[in-house]
């Protein structure tokens, strides 16, 4: 250990003399309470130092002693169910020793180094070592697996930074703790339960995949009009209010991700409590047990230092890799990214930088990109698929989507799901705009989709050219009134509100409603613009449109995605059937006396 001494202090940013043979980003204990920082910047035998804990009270002349080590996280069975803070401190743990406010140097074990876990050896594996056959320790080499929940595996595999050896012995089926060997290697080193790894440092792989499978959340605004694959990015920004954690939280529930990491990065304390008290109690739909056997929380709450809000999200995504490495599909969800900037921000002016734009560092658009760019679907180091799905929030100041966090996030995303704060105050949820969202996975998820319906990229262009021709409308109508418009116009207005209400609205508490699977989410919309289609052949045939809403279709359309349950496709082809009779006797109406 290298040992230096405080000398200048700003914030969470302190100077320490006698460190200069110390390693960037190792980690630092500073002062009498140990605590914990990371060495951002060496300069000859001066190290400036992030302290990831409230440093009120530190004082001049203080020790700060470098560990030698990169700031990391303990990875093994236990982390799912649990809740973190930006440096993995346990805090239900931390809650119980020390109350409700944490004491500054409070510690705890990541993992309950206590608890015993049953390790079952990979059978394939046990049978090479029994027969003689001599087993090298290659990286991402499975040598078992423990229950960790109902829902999740954990796998003990080789670590990926491992180097040479061959396995020598393996532990037979038993009660390890996560400090225990899973297998010795003939150098003698013992590969435990539960193994550290760098947050900074992503965890490598066999290759990447194509996003070519979407990330289903039964969100009919996000699946159908700006889908995202697994393994992809996506950003949703909003200003105050327009639904952002809500949206974030029904993709958490819903969507067909095996893991949730939530990171709450910098967000209200009354927020991150909701969530906190809610994750719990929701089921999961798929196991119909708690939601929190598939999701770790990571909550950094405005309040605490804001140092471990800069760190929070690649603890996040670290754990995601982790977890991603035994084949699982992760899904992260990053509340809000706007929030780890304005650290950045803090901590550059702190450390006297040049300030860029809007007093963000220069580096901020590295910065995003190191974090955007871990996600992916990838070959796992064992030969299994698994995949890394970030959702980033984004709050941008008065929802001014041109400052550099937005524009930024642009640069390393391809979906981006635009809130709208009008359909916000209309009650109109999920507040995703169609005219300034966008996903560039619509084109890779098309053959997936087309599987589930051929009909799905016909419909959804159309329902968009038609939202397009609705909203040049709208401008008229403000100026001339909707009466002024010939009927085939008023249908492109009647159709749009179908389209709005009956398809793109949800209601969360709906039972039916609240989640879509993609086989009814193609089809309505598949009967909307049916509906659409056989109404503007009426009208060209001389029917004028009061007849055709007289026909009750609007109501009855926008009514559907809650009369007719998930899998009832016998529902939605008796309606099929009605419209389509109402529509027939409309059209014979017409042709008849179109002949006379």
């Amino acid at each position: 250990m290298i040992s230096g001494t405080v000398h200048r202090i700003s914030g969470p940013i302190v100077r320490a003399s006698g460190l200069g043979k110390a390693g960037l980003f190792d980690v630092v204990e500073v002062g009498k309470e140990r605590l914990t920082g990371e060495i951002v910047r060496l300069e000859a035998d001066e190290a400036v130092i992030q302290v990831y804990e409230d440093d009120t009270g530190l004082c001049l002349g203080a020790d700060a002693v470098s560990t030698g080590r990169p700031l990391s996280v303990l990875l093994g069975p236990g982390l799912v169910g649990t809740i973190y803070d930006g440096i993995q401190r346990p805090l239900e743990t931390l809650f119980n020793t020390s109350g409700a406010f944490m004491r500054a140097g409070s510690r705890g074990d990541p993992l309950d180094m206590q608890k015993k876990w049953r390790f079952v050896p990979e059978p394939a594996l046990a049978a090479r070592l029994a027969s003689g056959e001599q087993v090298e320790a290659v990286p991402g080499l499975v040598l078992g697996s423990v229950q960790e929940t109902e829902s999740i595996a954990c796998k003990i595999m080789v670590p990926p930074d491992f180097k040479g050896g061959h396995i020598v012995s393996l532990s037979e089926e038993t009660d390890l703790c996560c400090a225990d060997a899973a297998a010795r290697t003939s150098r003698g080193e013992d590969i435990p339960l539960a193994q550290w790894w760098p947050v900074r440092v992503p965890r490598p792989n066999a290759g990447r995949l194509g996003t070519d499978t979407p990330l289903v959340t039964g969100e009919r605004v996000i699946d159908v009009f700006f889908p995202l694959s697994k393994g992809g990015a996506a950003a949703i920004p909003g200003g105050f209010g327009t639904g952002k954690t809500m949206t974030q939280h029904a993709i958490a529930k819903w969507c067909d991700a095996d893991v949730i990491i939530y990171i709450g990065c910098g967000e209200r304390g009354n927020e991150m409590t909701d969530v906190l008290t809610d994750f719990p109690r929701l089921v999961d739909p798929r196991t119909g047990r708690s939601l929190m056997e598939r999701t770790v929380l990571i909550a950094n709450t405005s309040n605490l230092p804001v140092a471990a809000r800069e760190v929070s999200i690649y603890t996040g995504v670290t754990l995601a890799e982790f977890y991603r490495d035994m084949g699982l599909h992760v899904a992260i969800m990053a509340d809000s990214t706007s929030r780890w900037a304005e650290a950045l921000r803090e901590l550059s002016g702190r450390m006297e930088e040049m300030p860029a734009e809007e007093g963000f560092p220069a580096y901020l658009p590295t910065r995003l990109a190191e974090f955007y760019e871990r996600a992916g679907r990838v070959k796992t180091l064992c030969g299994l698929e698994g995949s890394v799905t970030i959702i980033g929030a984004v709050s941008p100041p008065g929802g001014d989507f041109s400052e550099p966090v937005t524009q930024h996030t642009k640069r390393f995303i391809r979906c981006f799901w635009a809130l709208d704060r009008d359909l916000a105050n209309a009650r109109h949820y999920p507040a995703i705009s169609w005219t300034d969202s966008y996903s560039e996975y619509a084109a890779e998820v098309q053959a997936w989709w087309e599987r589930v319906n051929p009909l799905w990229a016909r419909s959804r262009q159309e329902a968009l050219d038609l939202l397009k021709k609705e909203q040049r409308l709208a401008e008229i109508v403000r100026l001339i009134g909707p009466d002024a418009l010939p009927d085939d116009q008023r249908l492109v207005l009647l159709t749009a509100e179908i389209i709005k209400n009956g398809f793109l609205q949800q209601n969360s508490f709906d039972e039916v409603d609240m989640y879509c699977v993609p086989a009814k989410q193609v089809r309505l919309l598949e009967l909307i613009m049916e509906f659409h289609t056989r109404a503007e052949r009426c009208i060209k045939l001389g029917a004028p449109l009061f007849r055709i809403t007289s026909l009750d279709l609007k109501e009855r359309l926008s009514r559907l995605k809650s009369d007719v349950k998930n899998g009832d496709d016998a529902g939605l082809a008796a309606f099929e059937q009605s419209m389509r009779g109402d529509l027939d006797d409309l059209e014979r109406g017409y042709k008849t006396k179109e002949t006379l």
